[in-house]
C-alpha cells in the first residue's frame, strides 16, 4: 500500500507536538533493492560492501549519501507515491531534480535525462584516508576542505562517487578556497578551553567560539566543525570508540555512519546548551520525554545544512514536560537524576566531560559479536524491534575529582556508601552507541525510557543497583 503524508513541511526539522515518526517500508526496500542491483554490477563496489561487512560490521547502505538514476517516464511520480518530495534549493547537476524523503532516515535519490545508468554515492570523513587505504591516487573534483568533494569510480555504466562533506546537503563539487579557514577554525574549536572558574562562564567562553566559527565559514561548516571536534574529544576517553574507529579507518571510511551525538547537560546550563546548538543552526526537531515519571527528557536538535543530528539530554520533574523546558532555566533538583548527577560528577558535555556517547549505524548483530571477540562487552538492547535496534557498549568508568564527590555528599545528592564506591571505582562515563535502523525509521524508542535512564543512574550503577541495559 502506497503510504501518504503531509506536504506542510516537505524537510520536516521541527515535528508538531505529538508526531510519531512513521516506517516506511516501501521506500526502504525501493532503496535497498536499487543498491542491491547497483553492487552486482560495479565490482569494486560489491568487494567494498563485503569488506564494510566483515571488517567494520557495517552495512553498505549506512554509507550511502545518495542515488543518481536516469530520469525515465513516471520515475519521478513513482518516487513520489514513495513519499520522496522535490528538493529545489539544494545545488546540483544541471537538468537533475533532487528528491527527498522528509519523514524516512533514507539518501535522497538524484534523477535525470543526463544519467547514463544507476550510480550511489557513499561518504567518507576524508577521501585522502579513502585513497591511502584502497591503494588509489585519482584526482578529486573540489577544493580542500569545501562543502562537497567526490571522486569517481567508473566501471561501464556504472559510478560509485565517494564524496566527502563539510557544511552542506549539494551535490556538485564546490571550488571555494576556505581550507585555510577551516583548518584554523578547527584548531581553535577542538583546542579550546574546557575547564573554568564556573560553567556558566565556560558556556559563554564556548558561546563566542560558536558565533565566529560561524561568521568565518557559516553554520553548515561551522556545525560539522564542531562535532568533528567533539568527536575526536569523546574518543579519546572510550575505548570501544577508539577500536572501532581504527577498524572504520583501515577502509579509509571514518565516522560517516553517525546518526546522532548525544550531549548533557545540567538544568541551570541546559538553556546556554540550547543557544550554542542554534548559533550553529541547529533547529529545534522535537521534545523528547516518556512521562512525568520518567525525570529525565530531551530536545532533539537538526542541522539542516549539515545533515547533523543532537539528543540534548537534561533531568525533568513532573511540571517540567508541560512547557518547552529548552527556554527556561530550570530551578535545582533536590536530589538529581542520571543526568545531572553525571553533570554533577563529570562536568557539562560541552564542556570537561565531552559527549556521553556517539550512537553510529552499523549491523546490530555483527558488531556485538565482534567487539566481543575484542574484549569489548555490549549491554542489553534498550530496542529490540524489527525495525530499531540500539545498545550501548559497557560504560566507561572515570575517576572524579575528590572535589565534586566531596561537594556532593555534603550536599546529600550523593549517599555515603555511592561517594566510597566512586572514589574507588570511578563513575559511569561514555558509551558507543550500536543501531540498527530499518523501514526508513528515523525516530526514538519513546517506550521505557524510564526504566533505561534509571539503570544507567551514576549511583545505581557504583551500588550495583541497576541491571546492564542501555540509554537512549
Amino acid at each position: 500500500m502506497t503510504r501518504k503524508f503531509p506536504r506542510k513541511n516537505d524537510f520536516l526539522t521541527s515535528a508538531p507536538e505529538g508526531f510519531v515518526w512513521p516506517r516506511c517500508p516501501e521506500a526502504d526496500q525501493f532503496i535497498e533493492d536499487t543498491l542491491r542491483l547497483f553492487i552486482k554490477r560495479h565490482a569494486f563496489a560489491a568487494r567494498l560492501a563485503e569488506r564494510m561487512k566483515s571488517e567494520t560490521s557495517t552495512l553498505f547502505s549506512s554509507w550511502t549519501d545518495h542515488l543518481r538514476l536516469p530520469r525515465r517516464s513516471g520515475s519521478a511520480a513513482a518516487l513520489e507515491r514513495l513519499g520522496f518530495v522535490e528538493d529545489k534549493k539544494a545545488k546540483r547537476p544541471a537538468g537533475a531534480a533532487v528528491l527527498r524523503h522528509p519523514f524516512a532516515d533514507l539518501p535522497p535519490v538524484l534523477l535525470s535525462p543526463k544519467f547514463r545508468d544507476v550510480s550511489v554515492a557513499i561518504a567518507v570523513d576524508d577521501l585522502w584516508r579513502f585513497q591511502m587505504a584502497h591503494g588509489f591516487s585519482r584526482p578529486v573534483a573540489g577544493a580542500p576542505f569545501s562543502a562537497y568533494r567526490e571522486l569517481n569510480l567508473v566501471e561501464g555504466p556504472c559510478e560509485l562517487r565517494v564524496i566527502e562533506r563539510r557544511g552542506a546537503r549539494n551535490f556538485i563539487p564546490d571550488q571555494r578556497d576556505r581550507a585555510a579557514a577551516y583548518v584554523k577554525n578547527f584548531e581553535r574549536w577542538a583546542a579550546r578551553p574546557r575547564r573554568f572558574v564556573s560553567d556558566a562562564v565556560g558556556m559563554g567562553e564556548t558561546l563566542v567560539i560558536a558565533r565566529d566559527m560561524v561568521r568565518d565559514l557559516g553554520a553548515g561548516a561551522a556545525a560539522t566543525i564542531f562535532l568533528e571536534g567533539e568527536r575526536v574529544y569523546w574518543q579519546g576517553r572510550n575505548h570501544a570508540a577508539q577500536v572501532q574507529k581504527a577498524r572504520q579507518d583501515k577502509l579509509g571510511l571514518g565516522w560517516a555512519n553517525h546518526d546522532h551525538h548525544t550531549f548533557r547537560s545540567g538544568r541551570a546550563h541546559f538553556p546556554a546548551l540550547i543557544d550554542i546548538l542554534r548559533t550553529l543552526g541547529f533547529k529545534k526537531r522535537e521534545r523528547y520525554y516518556a512521562g512525568a515519571e520518567a525525570g529525565w527528557g530531551a530536545q532533539v536538535m537538526e542541522q539542516p545544512e549539515a545533515g547533523l543530528i543532537i539528543f540534548a539530554d537534561v533531568d525533568l520533574s513532573p511540571i517540567d514536560v508541560a512547557v518547552d523546558f529548552s527556554e527556561i532555566v530550570l530551578p535545582d533538583l533536590s536530589r538529581p537524576g542520571t543526568v545531572g548527577l553525571w553533570c554533577a560528577l563529570h562536568g557539562e558535555s560541552i564542556l570537561q566531560a565531552g559527549m556521553h556517547h556517539l550512537e553510529a549505524q552499523f549491523d546490530y548483530e555483527l558488531l556485538r559479536q565482534d567487539l566481543k571477540a575484542r574484549d569489548i562487552e555490549t549491554m542489553p538492547p534498550f530496542s529490540d524491534f524489527t525495525f530499531l535496534r540500539q545498545a550501548f557498549t559497557k560504560a566507561e568508568m572515570w575517576a572524579v575529582p575528590e572535589p565534586r564527590l566531596a561537594a556532593l555528599l555534603a550536599a546529600g545528592k550523593l549517599s555515603p556508601e555511592a561517594h566510597a564506591q566512586i572514589r574507588e571505582k570511578g563513575a559511569v562515563g561514555s558509551h558507543l552507541e550500536n543501531l540498527q535502523r530499518r523501514e526508513g525509521f528515523k525516530g526514538f524508542n519513546q517506550k521505557g525510557v524510564s526504566h533505561i535512564i534509571a539503570a544507567v543512574h551514576p549511583e545505581r550503577q557504583a551500588l550495583n543497583k541497576s541491571s546492564e541495559t542501555g540509554g537512549a
